[in-house]
């Protein structure tokens, strides 16, 4: 399956001050497969080492992490011969070791000619561990998200469709009715099987919505695990209660985090901790509120006000126990969740775009849903379920700030009028 980020890869591969390179996301968004892939289409060999599998590379890094020592060892652990430049070097599940990690540095300073690739789940929260030591500015880092809407759809062989739904992206022309309500369709699909690749290939092979929740539910259980394996004892409870309040968080009409919803007298005091946790694992994102809509976004975030998405949306309504037809038919029994449902996959869209996201809250309960800086410019972006698109927090904003014009997201189909781009939900990915 086609993953936009092998292109990073290349780049990586083709850079004459190319370092090491951290390729990092949640568990099974897919970063060994690729890893593999990359190396075999780009290289003559791969040299593949898993630090959770093969005990003998422990003890290796724990001897000696100098690039002369560990290069020859490492060829006959692999039986391949490592080349410089022609090879591979695979550490997998690096934050498992230490040692590994702290190599990189050395490989970055006295064997730049080796190509190394490190891939590994909850290096954020491995970093933050005490005496771990990070090769802060020897490594280049990549992330790496679950499969966004595009991908599913070049997945799916639909890049017909996809080409369309980019061209009409660039000109605001409407997609003919059957084909915007085909789209539609596939865009519900994908909110349901979400984009993690093994849910994914499942599905096209299968189109059996039961096996895919099951394998939800597997790498839900998963993150669960991995909050106790890799968690402080004391933190374990409250990173869990955060984590299961999230859908929760979500349902209501006001999406923004509250500690009250974790439980009942909870404080930031208390559950800060637990939120940078999920945070720094991949397996959430937090997007902040912003007190002014000025460059540079990052000095106006409001750190006490923020929203928490789940990184994919076939694993939120995998945990919401939602039953799948609710949300490929658009039944109404989801009428309360849909709004923080859609912001969710939005998020995810931006996320794997490149963007950081903000949220902006104004006078008169007024709030448009994300805000981010596209092509130098500041644009705000609303996030409407259905096809109701009264404007009238995205008209607040832009009076205030005097915005080039903004993006309206939602179930019409594209155009655009009085500054606003409308941009059908499943097009989020264009932008």
């Amino acid at each position: 399956m086609y993953r936009k980020v092998k292109e990073k890869l290349k780049q990586w591969k083709q850079n004459p001050y190319r370092k090491p390179l951290i390729l990092q996301g949640p568990r099974q968004v897919g970063k060994t497969y690729l890893a593999l892939e990359f190396g075999r289409e780009e290289y003559e060999n791969v040299a593949y080492f898993n630090f959770q599998t093969d005990g003998r590379l422990m003890e290796t890094f724990e001897e000696n992490i100098q690039p002369s020592y560990l290069l020859p060892i490492l060829s006959r652990i692999s039986k391949t011969s490592i080349i410089k430049e022609k090879t591979l070097i695979i550490f997998d599940e690096v934050q498992l070791s230490e040692k590994a990690l702290a190599s990189l540095k050395y490989f970055c300073e006295e064997a730049p000619e080796y190509h190394v690739l490190a891939a590994g789940s909850l290096l954020g929260v491995a970093v933050n561990r005490e005496q771990f030591s990070f090769p802060v500015g020897k490594v280049d880092m990549i992330g790496m998200y679950p499969m966004d809407f595009e991908e599913y759809l070049l997945a799916k062989g639909e890049e017909e469709l996809r080409n369309r739904i980019r061209s009409s992206f660039d000109t605001n022309e409407a997609l003919p009715s059957a084909v915007h309500e085909d789209a539609l369709r596939l865009y519900r699909e994908y909110l349901v099987v979400g984009g993690m690749p093994e849910c994914v290939a499942k599905y096209i092979e299968t189109g059996d919505h039961i096996l895919i929740r099951q394998t939800q539910e597997t790498i839900l259980a998963g993150y669960m695990s991995d909050m106790s394996k890799y968690n402080k004892n004391t933190e374990i409870p409250k990173t869990r209660l955060t984590y299961n309040s999230i859908v929760t968080q979500l349902s209501r009409q006001n999406t923004r985090f509250q500690y009250k919803l974790v439980k009942k007298g909870g404080r930031a005091s208390e559950l800060e901790n637990a939120i940078e946790w999920l945070v720094l694992s991949g397996i959430v994102d937090r997007v902040y509120g912003l007190e002014q809509a000025k460059k540079p976004l990052e000095n106006y975030k409001d750190i006490d006000a923020f929203k928490i998405y789940m990184s994919d949306t076939g694993l939120l309504l995998a945990k919401q126990q939602v039953v799948p037809e609710d949300v490929l038919y658009n039944t109404h029994e989801l009428d309360e969740f849909k709004g923080g449902m859609t912001e969710n996959y939005v998020d995810a869209q931006l996320k794997t775009s490149g963007y950081t996201t903000y949220f902006w809250t104004g006078d008169n309960n007024s709030e448009v849903d994300f805000v981010i800086q596209r092509e130098g410019k500041i644009i705000p972006i609303e996030v409407k379920a259905a096809e109701n698109v009264r404007a009238k927090s995205l008209n607040i904003f832009m009076k205030k700030y005097d915005s080039d014009y903004a993006i309206r997201l939602s179930t019409k189909n594209f155009g655009f009028e009085e500054g606003k781009k409308a941009v059908p939900l499943y097009a989020a990915f264009c932008i």
